[in-house]
């Protein structure tokens, strides 16, 4: 199997690997830096590089049958054995990751603020995403109130922590769990988790800035209701 580099370092951009097959789908490697899409967070996209060639990777998932690390290329693919160097778009990256930090912030303020767990959400490109509450109404400046206090705790500054739990201690944790359903596949042991120092912690696979006043400002730039006791708010990260 692929060992992910990014889980438990996201600011490598390139790393040295040996391509360990070649398929329809994607070529896979011993070691990535790529992140594959999942959990609302797309797949990462950059270029493999050898001697003698190079090729764009568009996309990066996971097989759904057997769990591999899918790198989608466009081009002629380096055949099995040969040793690339693999880097990520980084500046895509890395709005991705401030994205994703800022919705588990997003996450943490709704949560302690007004007891809403999520239902739902996803990334774009871009640093535009939404997030899905458990809510039954929300007040005409409740996205105004949400973005002063999420702005508010990013600018503080808290440290984001990445541990790894056994998954009977992760999940005896009450507080650990924000989604209205447990995520966490009854196969992943240990667990991840994502500890915003003071604002959240939760179960989570992706990728995340250092520090929160690394995210930037968030704006809300739109909240509706999807149904009964089911909200969306959208953000947009300032460039």
């Amino acid at each position: 199997m692929t060992e992910r580099l990014y889980a438990t370092d996201a600011y490598l951009a390139t790393c040295e690997a040996v391509v360990l097959e070649v398929a329809d789908e994607g070529v896979v490697l011993d070691r990535t830096v790529f992140y594959p899409r999942g959990g609302g967070q797309p797949g990462d996209s950059g270029m493999l590089a050898w001697e003698g060639g190079e090729v764009t990777v568009t996309d990066t998932l996971t097989a759904r049958e057997t769990g591999k690390v899918l790198h989608v290329i466009e081009g002629r693919p380096p055949a099995a054995g040969t040793a690339v160097t693999a880097t990520i778009d980084w500046d895509r990256r890395h709005m991705h990751m401030r994205t994703h930090t800022a919705l588990h912030a997003l996450s943490g303020v709704v949560f302690t603020g007004f007891g809403a767990k999520v239902t739902g959400g996803n990334m774009e490109s871009g640093g535009v995403a939404r997030m899905d509450f458990e809510l039954d109404s929300m007040s005409k400046g409740f996205g105004t109130e949400v973005e002063e206090l999420l702005n508010a705790r990013l600018a503080e500054d808290r440290p984001v922590h990445v541990l790894v739990l056994p998954r009977a201690e992760a999940l005896a944790d009450p507080d650990l769990i924000r989604t209205k359903v447990n995520l966490v596949p009854a196969s992943v042991d240990p667990v991840r988790i994502i500890d915003i120092e003071g604002i959240d912690k939760q179960a989570d696979g992706g990728t995340h800035v250092r520090s929160t006043a690394e995210v930037g400002r968030v704006r809300v730039v739109k909240t509706e209701s999807k149904g009964k006791a089911n909200k969306r708010m959208r953000i947009q990260l300032d460039a």
